[in-house]
């Protein structure tokens, strides 16, 4: 074939972006990996250095760049830039080493990347939808290019991991959440939009920041609060209908109200809430196989009471109903300490959602005392407090449990309750430990460990591929116990013999296809699928995934399903 005649066949249709458009375009951009053919064809030549590049080159330019850049923010900005730039190449990138940039994407890399987000802005991503906007919001929804939105990861920016208000700075939170959708469970990132709303921020530091790009006015609450987040959802819902919306790092005050207000009406969860009870009840699943117990006889000590303290209680409390327990019975087995102490019947503090865990007994006012009394086979810490989980604390729960099982969750890492090296050392190696961000492998009593992280990437991606390909319409409870078992039931006896209670993160796209799989068959078994339920359900979760492929400019979703 000629190069007249390729150039002709390779024509775009005339809607297309060509020429110095095209590579501002990141979803059709290729950079250096466009042919020659493609060049001439669509007006790039002399746009772009002669040589042709394919996208693996590009990956490990990429590759390249990052390990020589001297911190982890440095790094979440280039990839960010990426992004913005060439999504095809970012996926590319994140999905050919999900081990070492998920922690760059998200925590705990974008803890810092929200605390500055005002200082290292670039462009903006995402809509941000202010409370002065109010009546308006379904105007300012339409202001988004893509029609058809499945999922929507939305925060007010007023509890950002366990960093607190960050206001408008919270974005940074729905873009890495969305990325994970796309990089760990193969959910088109066409189909994605990452929400602040913006109701104000009681972060004087932001106020008084000349950069901060939020409301200056501090954070509305009550009715005004929630007309404004019926509205916001109600806009959703009339233009797009098939979308799930994802509440993420809400204050606990306002998280679990707007959960309970929503849950049976859309499409909808909470990551904080059910994610994270997902993900725990995973590595308790693993962790049993180590301790050689059933979930029934396990009593978890949780350090926190906020709405992700409750939500993993509560769904522990429901996987042990499923196994036989008494439901009140099985909440007495998950008792919570915060601030005030232990959560007894007899204290006047208690929120309605904290009531059905507060213990029968005396008030206790430490935790290593609760510990002794209540001899829990494993503590949960989710205070955001680093180094709650003393070495009184680790010795104390070796003492009454071979094995204990020990989950400092606190996100991001400088608000671990303890590091994976000391919960090994101060238990002589006999701990089961999982936390919420990163550690490096340890070497202590003649063995080399593996922290496990029990992060919600196991899962969250997961339950949106499942429900992108059922197009469910709705998520419940049980999906997530679901999700817990299929996550649990892929650590092989290798994993766990170096202490390691979830899959590789290096096997992550493989592993949240297997669980997306097991959601969606249990979606199907409900009949809350909006599709016709396929011979092959794993078959149809596969084909639905995207793959960082490089589309024709006239053939937008090759990368992705129609």
């Amino acid at each position: 074939m000629s190069a007249q005649t390729a150039a002709k066949t390779s024509a775009p249709k005339p809607e297309c972006p060509t020429g110095y458009d095209l590579l501002h375009n990141p979803r059709l951009n290729k950079g250096t990996a466009f042919t020659q053919e493609e060049r001439r064809a669509w007006r790039l030549e002399g746009l772009l250095p002669p040589a042709v590049t394919t996208i693996d080159l590009q990956v490990a330019r990429r590759h390249a760049e990052i390990a020589c850049l001297a911190d982890d923010l440095q790094k979440y900005l280039v990839l960010s830039d990426l992004q913005a730039r060439n999504e095809t190449l970012y996926y590319a990138v994140l999905m050919s080493d999900p081990a070492t940039y998920m922690p760059l994407v998200y925590t705990p890399a974008v803890g810092e990347a929200c605390q500055k987000f005002a200082h290292i802005f670039r462009q903006a991503r995402g809509m941000y939808l202010p409370i002065s906007a109010g009546g308006r919001l379904k105007e300012l929804l339409s202001n988004w290019p893509e029609k058809d939105v499945r999922f929507i990861v939305v925060t007010d920016g007023e509890r950002i991991l366990g960093l607190g208000d960050l206001g408008a700075g919270g974005m940074g939170i729905p873009i890495g959440k969305l990325a994970l959708y796309t990089a760990c469970a193969g959910v088109p990132p066409q189909y994605c939009l990452p929400i602040v709303l913006d109701v104000g921020t009681n972060n004087q530091s932001l106020l008084d920041d000349p950069l901060y790009q939020g409301l200056r006015q501090h954070r509305v609450r009550g009715e005004e609060y929630l007309a404004f987040v019926d509205e916001f959802v109600a806009a959703v819902q009339q233009l797009y209908p098939k979308c799930c919306i994802q509440w993420e790092d809400f204050a606990n005050f306002n998280a679990v109200p707007i959960l309970a207000r929503y849950r049976d009406k859309i499409c909808t969860f909470n990551d904080d809430v059910q994610g994270t009870a997902g993900i725990v009840l995973a590595g308790i699943f693993a962790a049993l196989r180590l301790t050689g117990q059933k979930l029934t006889d396990q009593r978890f000590l949780f350090l926190g009471a906020g709405s992700a303290a409750t939500g993993i209680a509560e769904l522990i409390s429901l996987s042990m109903t499923r196994a036989g327990m008494d439901p009140a019975a099985a909440r007495q087995r998950n008792p919570l300490f915060d601030i005030n102490g232990l959560l007894v019947t007899s204290r006047t503090d208690l929120a309605d959602f904290q009531k059905p865990f507060a213990q029968e007994r005396t008030p206790i006012s430490t935790f290593v005392e609760a510990v002794e009394a209540l001899r829990p086979t494993g503590i949960i810490g989710l205070s955001t407090v680093p180094k709650l989980f003393s070495r009184e604390v680790i010795e104390a729960m070796a003492r009454i449990n071979e094995r204990p099982i020990v989950f400092p969750l606190s996100n991001p890492t400088s608000r671990s309750e303890c590091t994976a090296e000391e919960a090994y050392r101060w238990s002589d190696g006999r701990a089961v430990f999982a936390s919420g961000s990163p550690f490096p492998p340890v070497e202590i009593v003649g063995r080399r460990f593996i922290p496990g992280q029990g992060n919600n990437v196991y899962i969250f991606p997961a339950m949106g591929m499942a429900v992108f390909a059922t197009e469910a319409t709705r998520v419940t409870e049980d999906m997530f116990i679901v999700a817990a078992q299929a996550v649990a039931e892929q650590v092989t006896e290798e994993n766990l013999s170096m202490g390691l209670i979830y899959p590789p993160q290096s096997r992550i796209l493989a592993a949240s296809l297997h669980v997306a799989e097991r959601i969606a068959t249990h979606i199907f078994d409900t009949g809350l699928a909006g599709v016709k339920r396929p011979d092959d359900v794993g078959a149809l979760v596969r084909a639905r995934a995207y793959r960082p492929v490089y589309p024709s400019p006239d053939n937008v979703g090759s990368g992705g399903p129609p």
